[in-house]
């Protein structure tokens, strides 16, 4: 009895300085309190110092594109697997051998012509409907490759030289003011 009850005593010890070890951790770890931001102005200020809010013939700045650089950063980024800043042989093949085994279809490492030609011999069966060898025009029609759609729906606003092609105030062809 006096054993259970020790063990018991011990238990709840050692899960109550669990438990205010964990708060010291997160007491030490928690983030500064936000500092409260001052008005840049007095209290003295009217509303008729406030700024206007029309912007003349003020226009924004384009929005940002992507630089050269970056894109090739991009690009060596991609085949740089092991990011050890240097792009190997087999690196640079990787996409092509997966592809090369999907070809290879026996996985024998040896890609012959039929294995090659897959997609397209089995385009051309599935186009002759009638398996007599050759396709007709409406045959032939079906082969078409299917036109894709763009993956978003939305309009963009077209640019007027490198302004923007809405500006705050002024009416554009896309806006007209009704007056």
């Amino acid at each position: 009895m006096n054993r259970i009850v020790i063990g018991a005593l011990g238990a709840l010890l050692l899960v109550a300085s669990g438990v205010f070890w964990w708060q010291g951790r997160a007491a030490s770890n928690a983030a500064p309190h936000a500092q409260v931001l001052q008005l840049a102005g007095t209290a003295s200020e009217s509303a008729d110092d406030l700024p206007d809010g029309d912007p003349g013939d003020a226009v924004g700045p384009d929005l940002p594109e992507a630089s050269e650089q970056s894109r090739e950063q991009k690009r060596f980024d991609r085949l740089d697997r092991d990011r050890d800043s240097k792009v190997t042989r087999a690196e640079m093949l990787a996409q092509r051998v997966k592809d090369f085994r999907k070809l290879d279809v026996d996985g024998n490492n040896l890609l012959t012509f039929d294995e090659w030609a897959a997609k397209t011999d089995n385009k051309f069966k599935a186009a002759d409907r009638n398996g007599d060898g050759w396709l007709n025009r409406s045959e032939f029609a079906t082969t078409k490759q299917p036109t894709k759609q763009p993956a978003c729906k939305c309009q963009v606003a077209p640019k007027i030289g490198h302004q923007r092609a809405h500006r705050v105030g002024k009416p554009t062809a896309a806006a007209p003011v009704a007056g």
